[in-house]
């Protein structure tokens, strides 16, 4: 019983509002020292838990890390080189960052990139940016979602199609043990890796064509001040 006693301190903690993260440290610290525990092995304790969870915890790293690059300036330095590129269009740029995160995603990359490393920060200024090089910097909020969406489409769609073809994906090893549990069959990962290619190129095909067709719909959207697609609707 006396280990619960920990359950108190993490209820008082949170009453008085104090630290999280220092009410649960106290709170397991205490429960263990009731039970017994040598002080060596709790700090054994937190040091596997810790080494056990640290993929979470490069998240909590990583963010704050891109927050304070926006902060200083990263979107606008992106905005300014990509103004220096001419030729370059929203749909262009988008179009190679869909076949990099689809081809760094096959090859087993796909933490390379995301909308909250990448997207945000990098990719969907640089694509606004070409469009306020061509149309101006007051562009309407549509067109900005427009191409905000875009962006993390283009993303989104690289990584789902292009991590299949890696053979040592978590989705791959999930249908391989589905389905020889479910039918009793036995899947080679490799074939379903091998597979997956044709349907990895013709989602390149088919939202690369998108992506090449997003200027147009651009243009159009500014020349007339609303979407082309809700005309047709």
């Amino acid at each position: 019983m006396l280990p619960l006693i920990g359950v108190l301190v993490v209820a008082a903690g949170f009453a008085l509002r104090r630290n999280p993260l220092i009410v649960v440290t106290i709170a397991g610290i205490t429960s263990a020292l009731l039970a017994g525990m040598p002080p060596a092995r709790i700090i054994d304790a937190f040091g596997s838990g810790f080494a056990n969870s640290r993929s979470i915890s490069l998240a909590f790293i990583v963010l704050p890390v891109v927050g304070l690059a926006e902060r200083y300036g990263l979107q606008q330095r992106a905005k300014l080189l990509i103004a220096k590129a001419a030729g370059l269009t929203a749909g262009r740029l988008l179009l190679v960052y869909l076949f990099v995160r689809q081809l760094a995603s096959a090859l087993g990359l796909a933490s390379i990139g995301g909308v909250a490393q990448m997207v945000r920060p990098v990719i969907y200024p640089m694509a606004e940016g070409a469009v306020m090089r061509a149309y101006g910097d007051d562009l309407p909020e549509r067109v900005s979602d427009e191409v905000k969406a875009h962006s993390a489409a283009a993303d989104t769609i690289g990584v789902f199609f292009g991590e299949d073809v890696f053979v040592a994906v978590g989705a791959v090893l999930l249908i391989t043990s589905y389905v020889d549990a479910t039918y009793h069959l036995t899947l080679d990962p490799l074939q379903i890796a091998l597979w997956a290619i044709p349907t990895a190129i013709a989602a390149f095909v088919i939202h690369g064509f998108r992506l090449l067709r997003l200027d147009g719909r651009l243009k159009a959207m500014l020349e007339s001040g609303s979407d082309p697609r809700e005309k047709k609707a």
